[in-house]
């Protein structure tokens, strides 16, 4: 080798080690690291927050009539019973037959109750047919009118109608289980009326 080639070489020679050594590190340099937080927002979605329901009503409107201390309309938180509808209208008066009444049933919006006076016939009694069985404080539903219906738990005019209209298409109720079949009628408002109705 020359003298002057091996000049050069030895310049060379160490200019082109640093390039490779930056080349290597140029080329095995980490990835940018990625947050938590990236990484996440990415990955997983929030579902909407949940509406809330407003179909649920929270008080229903109770006509509470008869031997009462003060009789009228009582707005009542929704799930009070009978007894907090008396105890709205001031209690029931002296002369009250207060066996007649089952203080324990659910009121419903838009529904009634009425208290008798002792040895007064209440409209469920006014409601026996003739020959049949007269028990007290049960509404026949193959006799009575559309206003005596009204005075079931949760029974407004409507649903009052609707069982008039059904005995009238099918004849007359043979338990007091088809009163589920009439229109507005379901399982849960014939648990509150199964006590106080009866067919015959």
């Amino acid at each position: 080798m020359s003298p002057q080639l091996a000049k050069y070489s030895r310049i060379i020679v160490p200019i082109a080690a640093v390039l490779a050594l930056l080349y290597f590190f140029l080329l095995h340099e980490p990835p940018e690291a990625t947050s938590l937080d990236e990484l996440t927002s990415e990955t997983i979605e929030q579902p909407p927050p949940p509406e809330p329901d407003v179909s649920i009503p929270t008080s229903v409107m109770i006509d509470v009539k008869g031997a009462v201390q003060n009789a009228g309309l009582y707005e009542l938180p929704a799930g009070s019973r009978i007894n907090d509808a008396i105890d709205a209208a001031g209690g029931f008066l002296p002369e009250a037959d207060t066996r007649s009444i089952n203080l324990a049933v659910i009121v419903i919006d838009e529904s009634s109750v009425y208290v008798p006076k002792q040895g007064e016939e209440s409209p469920a009694q006014a409601a026996a047919m003739p020959g049949g069985s007269t028990e007290p404080g049960l509404i026949n539903l193959n006799s009575a009118t559309e206003d005596e219906l009204t005075e079931l738990p949760g029974i407004g005019p409507a649903k009052a109608a609707a069982i008039v209209a059904h005995r009238t298409e099918n004849g007359p109720f043979k338990n007091t289980e088809q009163l589920m079949d009439v229109t507005g009628i379901g399982e849960k408002s014939f648990e509150q009326l199964k006590e106080l109705v009866r067919v015959r």
